[in-house]
């Protein structure tokens, strides 16, 4: 089933910056100026680890608090980066990077050892993460 909920990306051609529009919501997208954008925006990558961080945050709350456990606050730090991939066999060129995503997850509250290891677990089960490391059908068209 599809989510009904249209997210619109707008930019001019002669510049990076886009406009994005998410229902009542304006964000904006750009590159650094030394990749020849403006900065007025988090890049493209940095809306991805933005987008899997809030997810991973809301689905350990929502968890937390059906527990009633003392989560007191969420703090997740992710970085992206590529990395070779030395052992791809099925890469027809050795020399093959591989996106990666570090992340960092801080639970603050008065929390047993168990409920910190059973709220990474969630974290690592929100919906982003299942997307993100699933096979995903990404149809373009012209329209």
């Amino acid at each position: 089933m599809m989510d009904t909920r249209t997210v619109t990306v707008r930019s001019k051609a002669d510049a990076l910056a886009q406009e994005i529009v998410v229902g009542r919501h304006r964000l904006s997208a750009d590159e650094p100026t030394s990749l020849g954008g403006t900065d007025t925006g988090p890049n493209p990558y940095d809306l991805l680890l933005a987008a899997l961080g809030s997810c991973k945050s809301i689905t350990v709350t929502m968890y937390a608090r059906r527990k009633e456990w003392p989560l007191e606050s969420v703090t997740v730090r992710l970085r992206h980066g590529k990395v070779h991939a030395n052992d791809c066999e099925s890469c027809e060129s050795k020399h093959v990077l591989l996106d990666r995503i570090e992340c960092d997850v801080e639970f603050g509250g008065a929390l047993s050892s168990e409920q910190r290891s059973r709220l990474l677990e969630i974290a690592n089960r929100c919906p982003v993460h299942r997307t993100l490391t699933s096979e995903i059908d990404i149809r373009t068209r012209l329209v």
